[in-house]
């Protein structure tokens, strides 16, 4: 005799994290929309800039405008908008799987955006001379669309894997649908999850890493062993890039150790707010390092945004006159 246990079918997931905002939920969602308008402002400004002076057109900033798009990409601020004056807080199956496909693209891109980055400053600072012949217009066209097609393919293998799973629950105890958190919810056996999940992990995050760290270490040298001049510049162009890097590794970190540990001591705010970090920092701190770090960005905003202030007193002048 054969004993068939069905479990329902989940049509939906319901977000527990969003049960603690309570009475502060008016005070997040000024909090949030007001990030939202200052990352979309500030990263628009930039690829516009980039997009609009041809003197700008070189693959350093090919690469910034792509971090750039990326940093627009990964936003989930409407739905957590909604999601905080909402009294129910549910997402249907698909769109939560669309939320953890945007999510770790984001992710992906990121890391692999600031593989390449290094990657070019290495050339440009270890191998000057060969900089113009091996840094092509086709050679960025191609790093830049493995940059995006790469994430993109590896995470349809991953959804397909989880979406194929028997699940036993529909709580989540996030702001948004994370992958592992789904995974956690299976009766069924989920090892090739996991498997596929460390391999996807070591692909688009330590392999990217390991590249930084050796191009580094390339610079560092010659910085050690050049003049003061290539010191200089070494700085000038690697310090935003190394603080980019830092600051998304350490988020990421935190949101890798939350999703697979026991983080029951810590307080379910303080999680909420360490887990929307790679949300919201990211976004806004590359704009103000690479806008205020990178003297060519910088100068050129600068005349943009005085250009403005000179037209905007022109204008009021010509309405008094009239």
């Amino acid at each position: 005799v054969y004993i068939v246990s069905c479990e329902p079918e989940v049509s939906y997931f319901t977000l527990a994290a969003y049960f603690d905002i309570g009475c502060f939920k008016y005070l997040y969602f000024i909090i949030i929309m007001s990030l939202y308008v200052l990352i979309i402002f500030s990263n628009v400004l930039l690829i516009v800039v980039i997009c609009v002076n041809r003197s700008l057109h070189e693959p350093m900033y090919i690469f910034l405008c792509s971090l750039f798009v990326n940093d627009l990409y990964g936003r989930l601020f409407p739905f957590l908008l909604v999601q905080i004056l909402s009294d129910i807080h549910t997402v249907s199956v698909p769109f939560c799987f669309l939320q953890i496909f945007c999510l770790y693209t984001y992710a992906s891109v990121e890391f692999l955006n600031l593989a390449v980055m290094s990657y070019d400053r290495y050339l440009a600072i270890c191998c000057p001379l060969q900089y113009n012949t091996r840094m092509t217009f086709n050679v960025v066209a191609i790093l830049i669309a493995v940059t995006w097609f790469c994430p993109f393919l590896g995470l349809v293998v991953m959804l397909s894997l989880s979406a194929s799973l028997q699940l036993c629950g529909n709580i989540i105890n996030k702001v948004y649908c994370d992958n592992y958190c789904i995974v956690k919810l299976a009766c069924s056996d989920t090892r090739g999850n996991n498997i596929y999940g460390l391999f996807s992990t070591f692909l688009t995050v330590v392999v990217p890493l390991s590249l930084i760290l050796y191009t580094y270490m390339r610079i560092l040298k010659v910085c050690f062993s050049g003049s003061k001049q290539t010191r200089q510049k070494a700085v000038s162009t690697c310090t935003p890039h190394l603080a980019c890097l830092l600051n998304f590794s350490f988020a990421v970190c935190f949101e890798i150790v939350q999703s697979r540990f026991d983080m029951s001591n810590v307080p379910n705010m303080l999680r909420i707010v360490l887990s929307l970090c790679w949300l919201t920092c990211q976004p806004l701190f590359n704009p103000v390092m690479y806008g205020l770090k990178l003297s060519k960005i910088h100068i050129i905003c600068k005349s943009l945004l005085l250009r403005f202030i000179v037209k905007c007193k022109s204008s009021s002048k010509s309405d008094q006159v009239d």
